[in-house]
């Protein structure tokens, strides 16, 4: 609807005031009568027309005027005056004639926290269904959803609603239950639910784990090349991060004792992301005893530890700990899916509360629904069973992956041996032949990460003898036809 009426009664010309049939006319007319007053189309202290007026104007019902007007009296933009009649009021200072229009140069004033992350791009995951070789996802296809669904229906049929409202920071008592008892059976880690704080995914209890102990300039450590997001839990909490290399044994725990007052060591000793080796039992005795002596906490990553295929699994340092210093972290993403968020520390008697207390500081819980469903999965024993068939796919597309790639050897490039997790790393002799090859890659629908991009600042270099450069590629997402297609693709991309 549009009033065509050029010379108005009216304190101000409603010429021009659109309103669309069907799309909420009320609504419509506060935003453009609460435009015009921002605007200075209309001036303040005008006195407006009567509602049975307007609505004759714009030939819409009375009702819709008197809704329009409730919302802009409730939000202060009109008064009435008793006998007198409706108008404009004055805000607590000008408004401008003409809006000025945002400059799109200005630099917000930002905390330290917001400048280490301040970027001109969305920071978002890669779209579309997982192929051949995208990292980090597991066999996606695979997950049960109709029993998930199932359990889910359960749950909201036969939940109170004492059972919805908010809940225990430290997560679901049934749900920490089943797993003190799954990683007593499973990764032989002893430990009390009390000690289980369930976490939003293995991001926020890094984040949770970094603000507890880390104090602005304190140093941590990390393995080198290591995850990236670990480096940005750390250092976002306004932590110096140190370096430490890794070798055929993982990381090298001697290198610590070169550096003074480092209050805490991140490490993925059951499969090193992203080399992909082993941290060996004398190391990880080493790193545990570095951690008493120094009185430093150490936070295991067990992102992917499900995922063995040879040999008999190194104890977890949470499970050889004897002095309180490791704090264990695992998720769900990789056995179930990464969209569920469901993570969780298992930490140390002595700051246990104190990290659930932490929790209720975020965001109160994770969801009731969803650890509630996941409790019963695993009491169920469809978690058991979804692990033994995740093992038994990601085995098969490893095989699929290394018996194409030995037989057609795309570019030349040997596959290391592949004893666990979802994915391997080829070293490569330059990262300029790394850039290359992943260009390359791209154009023929293969996805692959540089392995430039897993090592901290000041490390990359474009020297020909550069040891930092390689591939790293995750064959958990695609089934065993997509990745022998993929492994031909590369093939011919690389010639």
């Amino acid at each position: 609807m549009q009033n065509n009426l050029h010379t108005s009664p009216f304190p101000f010309d409603p010429t021009g005031m659109h309103l669309t049939p069907g799309k909420g006319l009320a609504v419509q007319l506060y935003q453009s009568l609460r435009d015009r007053i921002l605007g200075g189309q209309i001036d303040r202290q005008v006195k407006l027309p009567t509602t049975r007026e307007l609505a004759q104007a714009l030939k819409v019902s009375r009702t819709t005027v008197v809704r329009a007007y409730d919302q802009l009296y409730a939000e202060g933009y009109i008064s009435a005056r008793v006998g007198d009649g409706t108008y404009v009021s004055a805000p607590a200072t000008d408004i401008p004639k003409t809006p000025t229009p945002v400059k799109a140069d200005i630099k917000p004033r930002l905390s330290a926290l917001g400048q280490r992350v301040a970027t001109h791009t969305k920071l978002m995951p890669q779209p579309g269904k997982p192929r051949a070789f995208r990292l980090g996802v597991p066999a996606l296809d695979l997950f049960p959803g109709d029993v998930w669904a199932r359990l889910q229906a359960d749950f909201w049929r036969r939940t109170p609603e004492s059972h919805i409202g908010y809940s225990d920071p430290a997560g679901d008592p049934q749900l920490r239950e089943m797993l003190a008892g799954y990683l007593r059976n499973a990764r032989g880690l002893v430990c009390d639910p009390d000690q289980i704080i369930i976490t939003a995914g293995t991001q926020q209890a890094l984040f949770m784990c970094a603000q507890l102990l880390l104090n602005p300039g304190d140093l941590a450590a990390m393995e080198n090349p290591g995850y990236p997001r670990a480096a940005s839990a750390l250092t976002l909490t306004g932590g110096k991060v140190v370096g430490i290399g890794v070798d055929a044994e993982g990381l090298i725990a001697q290198e610590l004792h070169a550096h003074r007052d480092i209050r805490l060591t991140y490490v993925t000793p059951s499969h090193q992301y992203p080399s992909g080796v082993t941290l060996s039992l004398a190391r990880r005795l080493e790193l545990l005893a570095w951690a008493e002596a120094n009185q430093s906490y150490i936070l295991e990553d067990d992102y992917d530890g499900e995922y063995r295929y040879s040999g008999t699994p190194l104890a977890l340092l949470a499970s050889l700990d004897r002095s309180g210093r490791v704090l264990y972290m695992g998720t769900f993403s990789k056995i179930a899916f990464p969209g569920l968020r469901l993570g969780y520390i298992v930490a140390p008697p002595a700051l246990a509360n104190t990290l659930i207390n932490l929790r209720m500081q975020y965001d109160r819980h994770s969801s009731v629904s969803e650890q509630a469903v996941m409790a019963e999965f695993i009491a169920q024993g469809h978690f058991q069973r979804h692990v033994r068939r995740m093992r038994r796919a990601s085995r098969a597309r490893r095989d699929a992956m290394t018996q194409a790639w030995d037989r057609i050897r795309p570019g030349g490039l040997v596959l290391p041996q592949i004893d666990a997790g979802l994915h391997c790393t080829v070293r490569l002799p330059s990262v300029a032949q790394q850039e290359d090859m992943i260009e390359k890659a791209t154009r023929a629908g293969v996805e692959i990460d540089a392995l430039t991009r897993f090592w901290l600042p000041d490390v990359v270099n474009q020297d020909s003898a550069d040891n930092s450069a390689g591939l790293v590629m995750g064959f958990g997402g695609a089934d065993e036809t997509a990745i022998v297609d993929a492994i031909k693709a590369l093939a011919k991309a690389w010639r």
